[in-house]
């Protein structure tokens, strides 16, 4: 079956095209930066413009799914949408231009996909812990194969930090300061033991791109690559001690929205290198819309056990 899924984030639009039968077999993935949670935290409200380029992605990605020939379409959306008092008003929108049911997934749901996509692409030996670092939220998620032992969803990400601690550029020693000792307190609260510590987002992404030379992005090539403590102090450095400008025209692989936002999400990988006592970070493009696909190759697989009884 051609299944297509849409992931509805608070930073960004992301589309997968797959055949998923037995395995999965992606045949196209592509983003698009909306920033559908700006101004959220201060208003609690999805502002007029954010809504309206949202819409315009989804629609444009449903066509490329259907132009792929996608039989499914499941769209899904996270934490912008369950923290904003007009949601429903997006969701009604959503419907009438596409007619599809956008369902909001509780932290829980968002969490498990995403430790999915890593358990069932990159097989981690032994207990491993993700973390999800989102626009909205980041959820810190560990288990063994497809087992969930332990999710913790925070309800911060990029955009929520970015506008609560930067308000310089480039950010000031305090600025940074003070995200540092706010992330610590909480990622101290969700240390595990474990084996592997699986970085998934856009930010980790990015700075991997960065650190092996990948541009144009490639997924593919990013995937299960590793980033060592050392060499993600060094960016965090770097980008940190630049402005904004200066970020997007010395390094492509940034897109030009991420470029400020880009700092929290670094401390908060390098904090929960610290305090989880890592020195390497494995580093996931797959993430919650490619969950999406793993639960679907798991229920076909159970599905079928319990007819070959």
């Amino acid at each position: 079956m051609r299944m297509a899924s849409i992931d509805v984030g608070s930073y960004s639009v992301r589309l997968s095209v797959a055949d998923v039968n037995t395995g999965i077999h992606i045949l196209h993935e592509e983003g698009r930066i909306t920033s559908l949670a700006t101004g959220l935290k201060e208003s609690h409200m999805l502002s007029e413009n954010r809504m309206e380029e949202t819409l315009r992605v989804i629609e444009e990605f449903l066509l490329k799914a259907k132009e792929l020939g996608a039989q499914r379409v499941k769209i899904v959306g996270t934490e912008a949408l369950r923290k904003a008092q007009n949601a429903q008003d997006f969701i009604k929108r959503v419907k009438e231009a596409t007619g599809l049911e956008l369902k909001v997934i509780e932290p829980e749901e968002e969490g498990r996909y995403a430790f999915l996509s890593v358990a069932y692409s990159l097989k981690p030996e032994g207990r491993f812990c993700i973390i999800d670092q989102g626009g909205g939220s980041t959820e810190f998620v560990c288990g063994r194969g497809y087992q969930v032992e332990y999710l913790k969803s925070f309800p911060f990400g990029i955009v929520s930090l970015t506008e609560e601690f930067i308000h310089n550029d480039p950010p000031t020693t305090y600025e940074l300061e003070s995200l540092k000792n706010f992330l610590d307190e909480h990622i101290k609260e969700v240390v595990q033991p474990c084996h592997h510590l699986v970085g998934l987002g856009g930010t980790i992404t990015t700075i991997t791109a960065i650190e092996y030379n990948i541009y144009p992005y490639k997924g593919e090539e990013v995937h299960g690559k590793t980033l060592s403590l050392d060499r993600l102090m060094l960016w965090l450095e770097t980008l940190s001690g630049m402005k904004e400008s200066q970020r997007i025209a010395t390094f492509p692989h940034i897109e030009p929205k991420r470029a400020k936002v880009i700092i929290p999400g670094l401390v908060i990988f390098y904090r929960a290198m610290v305090l989880f006592g890592k020195k390497e970070i494995l580093v996931s493009d797959w993430g919650l819309k490619e969950g999406i696909f793993v639960e679907e190759v798991l229920n076909s697989k159970k599905r079928g056990g319990r007819e070959g009884r």
